[in-house]
């Protein structure tokens, strides 16, 4: 666990002290050098267990691939952002090396905690890095409500949470993830306890985040820089989904009876933000709705409570995350070129960058979950998952996967096909630096099909 804590932790002084000059090479390589050493958190998971356990800290076959993918995520980030935050003073450049490492810091105590108070600090302590990453860096004026919205429903969700976990610890006498499920079930009346159950997991449910609290992801999507959609949507919305893993196990007498309202919501919310997707012309913002509907898919499956459920929305979180990643990346790529996020405005590019759209293309294909990705692996789980837990959901499920189809193929065939716009008079080529940064999105896709137990977490380890 120290070879990894240790290393990102002195980012901080080396950024701050290095030669201006050496700034972003400096990060990127040490970034990388702490993103390979993570794999090893892949190797002889235990079985049921923990390994590398401390007193605060440890790694189960959950946490690790979560925790695998913010260090991964954290020398893309660098690599992103470097071509736009050179041009800003050099004290800036410094601030947002440190800021991006602190964020993956707090990413990677908030998975390892073995602590309930531990892991909703850290939870926490992720709020203002994104925030900072959002509000200064972002590109218009709109960022500053994007932040807003953002600071709200995090701490909106969050302060029931803190009630909720300071009354389990005053009737269990402990909040340890080691010990907790050994404690006797509390003893709470029943409107209590349904009220307890909300209070646990909608700060989870926000972060994931679940249809009608929703609204907070698209304005942060839109206004961040490509650095801050990244991490968000790579490692950020999965806080959600972890917590809501960790504390459903807590939990499980009442989820049965409460999980129906919510089972609605997520998949009407499936629905809905996919036909949003349909209509929508902001690319971006395309993506960003696209996260959505894919978060409540893996929240139906972890309402579920089944195996087939819990291993899906695993899988189907970590593959979400590289290419939610990736299709950010990329659509910033294109607005560096064309300057507009508008899909009507945005045509005929692969007549000019022939290979990043066909980069574009994989990325399109994942988005969709064509098989043999791990992002049909990790629905096909899910959809199993929620018919047998009832048969109508397959309506749901199967229209949300049409309608997924539809909007990719429009997104990639309006992007990619056509004539270039009359105003656009001349377009950049693609750099080096830019192809790395896709293939190591999509490599790690590629790598899970051949070796896919290493993101199964618990059932299959």
């Amino acid at each position: 666990m120290l070879k990894i804590l240790v290393p990102m932790i002195m980012m901080i002084p080396t950024t701050l002290f290095v030669p201006s000059a050496s700034i972003w090479s400096t990060a990127g390589c040490q970034s990388l050098m702490i993103a390979m050493a993570s794999l090893t958190w892949l190797i002889k998971l235990s079985e049921t267990g923990w390994t590398h356990v401390n007193t605060y800290l440890a790694i189960d076959p959950l946490s690790a691939p979560l925790m695998v993918l913010s260090c991964w995520l954290l020398p893309l980030m660098i690599l992103a952002c470097q071509k736009t935050t050179m041009k800003e003073p050099v004290n800036r450049q410094r601030m947002h090396v440190i800021i991006l490492t602190s964020l993956s810091i707090f990413l990677v105590l908030a998975f390892s905690s073995t602590e309930i108070v531990m892991f909703f600090i850290m939870f926490e302590a992720t709020l203002m890095p994104t925030l900072v990453i959002i509000t200064r860096w972002g590109a218009q004026q709109e960022r500053l409500i994007a932040g807003i919205y953002f600071i709200f429903y995090t701490l909106a969700g969050s302060i029931p949470l803190l009630v909720s976990i300071l009354m389990l610890e005053n009737t269990t006498g402990t909040l340890s993830l080691l010990t907790i499920l050994y404690c006797s079930p509390t003893e709470l009346d029943l409107q209590t306890d349904k009220l307890w159950w909300v209070g646990c997991l909608m700060a989870f449910m926000t972060k994931i985040p679940l249809y009608g609290v929703h609204l907070w992801l698209p304005k942060a999507h839109v206004e961040a820089p490509i650095a801050g959609s990244m991490i968000l949507a790579a490692v950020l919305l999965k806080l959600g989904g972890y917590g809501m893993i960790r504390l459903m196990g807590i939990l499980e007498p009442v989820t049965h009876e409460l999980c129906y309202p919510f089972m609605v919501f997520t998949l009407w919310g499936v629905i809905m933000t996919g036909t949003i997707c349909l209509r929508q012309s902001d690319l971006k913002a395309m993506i960003a709705y696209s996260s959505v509907s894919h978060m409540g898919l893996v929240t139906g499956a972890l309402l579920t409570q089944s195996v087939w459920g819990l291993a899906g929305a695993l899988v189907l979180m970590i593959a979400h995350g590289l290419t939610s990643s990736v299709l950010f990346y990329i659509a910033a790529t294109h607005y560096d070129r064309t300057h507009t996020r508008s899909i009507i405005l945005m045509r005929g590019l692969q007549k000019f960058l022939p290979l990043i759209g066909m980069w574009w293309f994989f990325a399109i294909l994942a988005n969709m979950a064509m098989p043999p990705l791990p992002n049909f692996t990790g629905e096909i789980m899910i959809i199993s998952s929620l018919f047998k837990w009832s048969n109508w959901t397959i309506i749901l499920t199967g229209t949300a996967t049409m309608i997924t189809a539809g909007y990719s193929l429009f997104n990639y065939l309006k992007t990619q096909r056509g004539e270039l716009p009359s105003h656009i008079k001349t377009l950049a080529p693609s750099d080096t630096r830019e192809h790395i940064l896709i293939v190591l999105h999509l490599a790690p896709l590629a790598l899970i099909m051949l070796k896919p137990e290493v993101v199964w977490g618990w059932p299959y380890s």
